[in-house]
């Protein structure tokens, strides 16, 4: 294990080992990522023909359930607006990049995926450097982070030798055929067993023929079988679907409903929510009764004795199961993982939203075609590892990227550029958009999951208190 010397002037000797520094195109133009949606004089930008089509498609799919069986829940309205064969949004493939709805750090800027790459590379040292891993990536977008994470694996001749194979988890074919292209390169149809118009299942990377599997669910992966996993859920946690309720004046939780408008001919015994949308196709409406979810997932007396009447709070029980599941797993295998979203280390309450085009929209207005997500709440998380796994964190992207060493890597960048003031300043830029606490450094951040028991503290977080591990962080946030 690495014990001697400063741990963050080891890290910076990882950084230093990036020789040779190479500059990736990035995404051009003043882009948004999810959490903050541009703001235009025009307006939200309306979807084009091409999604508005599908969108109507699904919009008569939820609308035809909801009149069938009633008002749906926001979690049931979210993953038929994201995943549905029936138009969900990330059918389309194209929504991450310049062309689509909004940017992540790894299309920012290769210097994120680099210096992932290296706390990967320190952690697996930490971990008695496993002979056999697997690197898996939830929700991997376009595929550039694990791309970049495995560029820079090659620098690191043991570890990347340990690396067996590359799972992602995705559900989108057509994610799943850009990130075939990007990790195996482009293939033309009928060029191999999968196809170019299909959903690939299995290929062969172009990182010395790491085997690449995709998986529709964490679950599909052999848990039991696979070597020590080095796991990334990067902007995975707040696509997740989530349930949202409002405090009522009894002090019991009526939980907030998706209904037709009202001009769709539909009645029921649910109140309207004050403020929903008219001019769309959808609406928020609110439950008269406790429903099973608000009595199953508000059972902590906090939410009882913290909240006023109106308030709302949101929560994701898919992300604590699938928390539970990396946690389990992490411990049982001796592997680690990262989390790295946008959100807080407490109970989240009214960040529901939909990004189009690089600016917010109505969440209920077309389905389909747009992305849709909430703020993660940390606190939940790390208590669904709670006797399973060890979490450190979260801390703020800026901060962690800080002491990964990532102004280290720029000024290798900016000195392999020369005099190139445009390059300069664009590096300059897109390095700020990662680490600028008004940008994305401090709402984003980064937690790590390793086994119980470790001994070590993982770079460059500090040891977690007993308060913050026995509990989610339930409290009222007011501004």
């Amino acid at each position: 294990m690495i014990r001697t010397g400063p741990r963050h002037a080891l890290s910076s000797w990882h950084v230093r080992s990036l020789a040779g520094p190479r500059i990736r195109p990035h995404a051009q133009g003043t882009l948004s990522s999810r959490y903050y949606g541009s703001s235009t004089s025009d307006g939200p930008k309306a979807p084009p023909s091409s999604v508005s089509s599908n969108s109507a498609a699904l919009c008569k799919h939820i609308r035809d359930i909801i009149v069938a069986t009633g008002p749906m829940t926001l979690a049931k309205y979210m993953q038929l607006s994201l995943t549905s064969p029936v138009g969900g949004y990330y059918t389309r493939g194209q929504a991450i990049g310049g062309d689509g709805d909004f940017v992540t750090s790894p299309e920012i800027s290769q210097m994120f995926g680099e210096i992932m790459a290296v706390w990967y590379v320190l952690h697996w040292q930490m971990l008695g450097s496993p002979a056999d891993t697997v690197f898996v990536e939830l929700g991997p977008g376009r595929g550039t982070l694990v791309d970049d994470v495995l560029r820079v694996a090659r620098r690191f001749p043991r570890f990347f030798a340990s690396i067996r194979a590359v799972h992602l988890v995705e559900r989108s074919p057509e994610l799943r055929r850009i990130q075939r292209d990007r990790l195996c390169g482009p293939t033309e149809t009928g060029a191999d067993s999968v196809g170019a118009a299909v959903a690939p299942v299995e290929a062969v990377s172009r990182h010395a023929g790491i085997p690449v599997r995709w998986h529709d669910l964490l679950e599909e992966i052999d848990m039991a079988a696979a070597p020590a996993p080095m796991v990334m859920a990067h902007e995975f946690f707040d696509a997740l679907p989530i349930h949202r309720f409002e405090k009522r004046h009894d002090g019991h939780w009526s939980e907030i409903l998706v209904d037709v408008a009202p001009n769709s001919n539909n009645n029921n015994n649910n109140t309207a929510l004050a403020g929903s949308a008219s001019s769309a196709a959808f609406r928020f409406v609110k439950s008269r009764s406790v429903t099973a979810s608000a009595a199953m997932l508000l059972r902590d007396s906090a939410y009882a004795s913290r909240f006023s009447k109106g308030d709302h709070v949101e929560v994701c029980p898919e992300a604590a199961r699938i928390m539970a599941q990396l946690a389990a797993w992490i411990t049982s295998r001796r592997g680690m993982a990262l989390v790295v979203d946008y959100g807080q280390d407490w109970t989240q309450g009214d960040t529901f939203r939909g990004v189009r085009a690089h600016s917010f929209a109505n969440p209920l207005d077309a389905p389909g075609s747009m992305d849709l997500t909430a703020d993660v709440d940390f606190s939940y998380l790390r208590y669904a590892a709670k006797d399973k796994a060890r979490c450190f964190g979260p801390i703020e992207q800026g901060a962690f990227l800080h002491a990964m060493g990532i102004q280290s890597r720029l000024d290798q960048l900016l000195r392999s550029v020369g005099d190139n003031k445009p390059l300069q300043t664009d590096l300059v830029d897109r390095y700020k958009r990662l680490t600028d606490p008004f940008s994305m450094g401090r709402i984003y951040k980064a937690m790590a999951v390793f086994p119980a028991g470790v001994g070590d503290t993982p770079i460059p977080f500090a040891p977690p208190s007993k308060d913050s591990l026995n509990r989610p962080n339930v409290q009222k946030i007011t501004s």
